[in-house]
C-alpha cells in the first residue's frame, strides 16, 4: 500500500533560524514559509534529491505540536510521511485492519494540497505516520 517516502518532519523551536541553518550550513534549497491554519502549524520544506525535510513550528498555543515542543524544547523528529495511490482506499484498508486513524478518520488537505491521514504512533512502534495521496 505505501509507496515512496515523501518527507520526514522535524519540529523546531525557531522556524526562521532552522531554515537558515539548512540553507547556510548545508546549502539546501528551502521553500517559502506556509501557514496551515487547519493543522495549526507553520512550515517550510527542505528539498533533497530523493525526498524532503519538513520543518514545523506551532501556529498558536492550541497547535497539536505545541505539546511536542514543550516536551522536546530543542525540537526533534515528529513524523514520517509515505505516499499512497488512493488515500480513501488506504483509509478503508486501514480501518478494516483495525488501525487507528487520528482525528475523525477522514482525510484532510495537507501542505502539498493533497489529502493526508495520520496513523496513531502507538500502533507503529512510537512513530507518527502520515499518509499522503500521490
Amino acid at each position: 500500500m505505501i509507496g515512496c517516502l515523501n518527507h520526514v518532519a522535524i519540529v523546531v523551536p525557531d522556524l526562521k533560524k532552522a531554515a537558515l541553518k539548512y540553507q547556510q550550513t548545508l546549502g539546501a534549497e528551502v521553500s517559502e514559509q506556509q501557514e496551515l491554519v487547519d493543522h495549526g502549524v507553520k512550515l517550510v520544506f527542505v528539498q533533497l534529491a530523493n525526498t524532503k525535510i519538513e520543518l514545523l513550528h506551532p501556529l498558536g498555543a492550541n497547535s497539536p505540536i505545541s505539546s511536542f515542543l514543550e516536551k522536546n524544547p530543542a525540537g526533534g523528529i515528529h513524523h514520517v510521511c509515505y505516499e499512497v495511490d488512493d488515500i480513501n482506499e488506504a483509509a478503508n484498508i486501514l480501518k478494516d485492519k483495525g488501525a487507528k486513524i487520528l482525528g475523525d478518520g477522514e482525510p484532510k488537505i495537507g501542505a502539498h494540497g493533497k489529502p493526508v491521514l495520520f496513523l496513531h504512533p502507538k500502533e507503529f512502534f512510537g512513530t507518527l505516520i502520515e499518509l499522503e495521496q500521490r
